[in-house]
């Protein structure tokens, strides 16, 4: 996607990439479909109004991604929300941060190998234990990653074309199902996003932190600030118009589904609720396409994600984040971090079980991946005022875009990850206070300037 040019000395990335290459890249990291698998449970959260906390959440997201832009502007050569934390406030807090992320690198083979096997054993091979069904995915998810197979640009592109036509043939028949049942009253309705029978702003409120999963992954734009085109203009705008078009698309989608099926409590399984939909209006040709696009996505995000997050901890190592020996091996054949790749899906694995044994696996995966992913957030709209406010050097400053923006952006996600389920914030918590006691022990209790990790690389 990057073309290298040599100028004397000094290398660097061709800047490429058009606004409408980043736009792409953003729709392939989040993908049309991020809001489908999320359906069933977050109906369940918000009592029939997945719709209406979509939107909420795509209001904070929309700010955050300003704010993303504007700090990729400032530091193109590493976007992270550690960088960016790090950086403009305290390198102690940015590490505090880019722990928090760690946290969800892990996590995403995680949430992905339990909605995978939710699926297989619920739908298709229902006399199999969800533990041996997990072991099955991971192990599988595992032995690729450790051969090296990578996902090529050009499968990404099948995948994506294969998501665009199934959910396109999910609009048309679903329109026409309802249109044929009642007409223009059963294709419009406000109920979807305001019912006054079961309508609770704070189950809305909480429930949003679950439903915010549909965007995340839109921060990854950033990390091509440097192939870009006027990247101060492009990489904003690119973030900013991918969060609005997943929210737009993502809520038509549920609002489609919850029009179809309004009553959340009758489905057969919340975790694979929209495949029911698809049946309902397109049989089971709409059924079988959908589980199956579906599953290749979450299978792609798992294998990207596992190893992502074996290359992190490699990156750990190989600085002296983490113990050398065991975190910078790599494979003398394959050259990949083998005992981080075992160690990922063996995570994967017992966090699955572990969290299907409590029951609701899916939801509890989901709002522990949004506790390090919400902190980043707040981590960003707060260093974007810090620098845009304090830092910068000059006059020019707007009240509006500097100060009152970014807050509002803070405040935003600070509310969405306040209403994480308990199990979060625990979970999490835990591994918040491993990291600062980690970085208590390499620093002389804060005394010292914490090591690096590059996110920039992973």
């Amino acid at each position: 996607m990057s073309e290298i040019i040599q100028q004397g000395s000094e290398i660097r990335l061709k800047k490429v990439l058009t606004l409408w290459d980043l736009i792409f890249y953003g729709m392939v990291l989040i993908q049309p479909t991020a809001g489908i698998p999320l359906f069933g449970v977050a109906q369940k959260l918000s009592n029939g109004h997945t719709v209406t906390t979509i939107l909420v959440a795509m209001l904070a997201m929309v700010i955050t991604a300003v704010s993303y832009g504007r700090m990729a502007a400032v530091y193109p050569a590493a976007g992270s929300a550690y960088t960016y934390v790090g950086r403009t406030i305290n390198p102690h807090l940015g590490f505090l941060i880019g722990w928090a992320m760690l946290l969800d690198y892990i996590l995403q083979p995680l949430i992905n190998v339990v909605w995978i096997s939710v699926a297989l054993q619920s739908r298709y091979i229902t006399s199999i234990p969800f533990p041996i069904t997990a072991l099955a995915v991971t192990a599988f998810i595992t032995a690729l990653n450790l051969i090296g197979i990578r996902s090529s640009a050009r499968a990404n592109k099948l995948l994506l074309m294969a998501m665009c036509i199934v959910i396109a043939a999910f609009f048309v028949l679903g329109v026409h199902y309802l249109f044929h049942r009642g007409h223009w009253s059963a294709l419009f309705s406000i109920a979807p996003f305001y019912d006054p029978k079961t309508f609770d702003m704070r189950r809305i409120w909480g429930a949003t932190s679950f439903a915010a999963l549909t965007y995340i992954g839109f921060d990854g734009i950033t990390t091509l600030s440097e192939d870009v085109k006027n990247p101060r203009r492009n990489v904003l705008l690119a973030t900013v118009l991918v969060c609005i078009f997943t929210g737009i698309l993502g809520g038509a989608e549920i609002y489609l589904g919850q029009r179809i099926w309004p009553n959340w409590h009758t489905f057969p399984n919340l975790e694979t609720a929209f495949m029911d939909v698809c049946r309902r209006v397109g049989g089971p040709v709409l059924f079988e396409a959908m589980g199956v696009v579906l599953i290749l996505a979450a299978l792609g995000s798992a294998l990207t994600g596992g190893l992502g997050a074996a290359r992190l901890l490699f990156g750990m190592g190989r600085d002296g984040v983490l113990p050398r020996r065991i975190f910078a091996h790599l494979h003398p054949k394959t050259n990949t971090p083998t005992w981080n790749i075992l160690l990922i899906g063996a995570v994967a694995w017992a966090g699955a079980v572990a969290l299907n044994d409590i029951g609701s696996a899916y939801e509890h995966a989901g709002e522990l991946l949004n506790f390090g992913a919400f902190l980043a957030f707040m981590g960003v709209n707060l260093s974007t005022f810090w620098h845009f406010s304090f830092l910068r050097r000059g006059g020019g400053r707007k009240l509006m875009r500097d100060l009152i923006l970014p807050l509002i952006g803070f405040a935003f996600c600070a509310s969405i990850w306040w209403n994480l389920n308990t199990l979060a914030k625990i979970v999490g918590g835990i591994w918040f206070l491993i990291g600062a006691a980690y970085l208590a022990a390499t620093t002389n209790l804060f005394r010292r300037a914490p090591k690096m990790i590059d996110f920039s690389e992973s």
